[in-house]
Parts: structure tokens; C-alpha cells; sequence
């Protein structure tokens, strides 16, 4: 069985910086594309950046590009989702997210696997 466990959430004030980490157990990171996803209050859950089995390629949203960076270690299992420039919408819980192929983790019909997410809060 498959968890997921994001590790790295917390309060900072606008144009600061945080990183998150994901830690994957069980199953085949390797081969799977992988993802982040945020969800604030009211609104739906969003995606936020992915990036395939190899770390080849990188999807972001066009509200962080430039900002975030995802980024992924196949041999400790783990994710990471620099983010830089916060803005208080950025506030959300994150998640992270293990895709059910190996290209694709940037919607969540193509997700498998969720972590139980990490909070961000940014303060003006």
C-alpha cells in the first residue's frame, strides 16, 4: 500500500519562502508521475506543478510559475515543491500526489494516491 506523508507546511509572511517535502512508501515512485495539489477554503482542489517518472519534465500552473519549482529524488522516494514569492493566495492546505501513470499527475482523475496534505499559510 502506498502513503504518502508531506512534511514542511507552516506560516510565513508574503514574499517569503518555503519548502515542502513528500516522502512515498511502499509501491513504485519511480516509475510514476507525481504531483502537488493545494485546496483552500470554499474552493475546489487545484493543481499545482507535476513532474514525470524521471524528472524530466515539469508542469506548473500558470499562478506559480516562476515561483515554484517541483522536484523529485527516485532513490530516497520523495518530492519537493520549492516555493518562493509567496503571496497570501497561495494559502491552502498541500497535497501530494502519486499519478496513475507515469507522465501525468497534473489532474485529479489522473491521481492514485494522496497524502493527507501539509498546511501553508501566508500572512500580508
Amino acid at each position: 500500500q502506498v502513503q504518502l506523508v508531506e512534511s514542511g507546511g507552516g506560516l510565513v509572511q508574503a514574499g517569503g519562502s518555503l519548502r515542502l517535502s513528500c516522502a512515498a512508501s511502499g509501491g513504485t515512485f519511480s516509475s510514476r508521475a507525481m504531483g502537488w495539489f493545494r485546496q483552500a477554503p470554499g474552493k475546489e482542489r487545484e493543481s499545482v506543478a507535476s513532474v514525470i517518472w524521471s524528472g524530466g519534465s515539469t508542469y506548473y500552473a500558470d499562478s506559480v510559475k516562476g515561483r515554484f519549482t517541483i522536484s523529485r529524488d527516485n532513490v530516497k522516494k520523495a518530492l519537493y515543491l520549492q516555493m518562493s514569492s509567496l503571496k497570501p493566495e497561495d494559502t491552502a492546505v498541500y497535497y501530494c500526489a502519486m499519478g496513475r501513470n507515469s507522465v501525468s499527475a497534473m489532474r485529479k482523475d489522473a491521481v492514485d494516491y494522496w497524502g493527507q496534505g501539509t498546511q501553508v499559510t501566508v500572512s500580508s
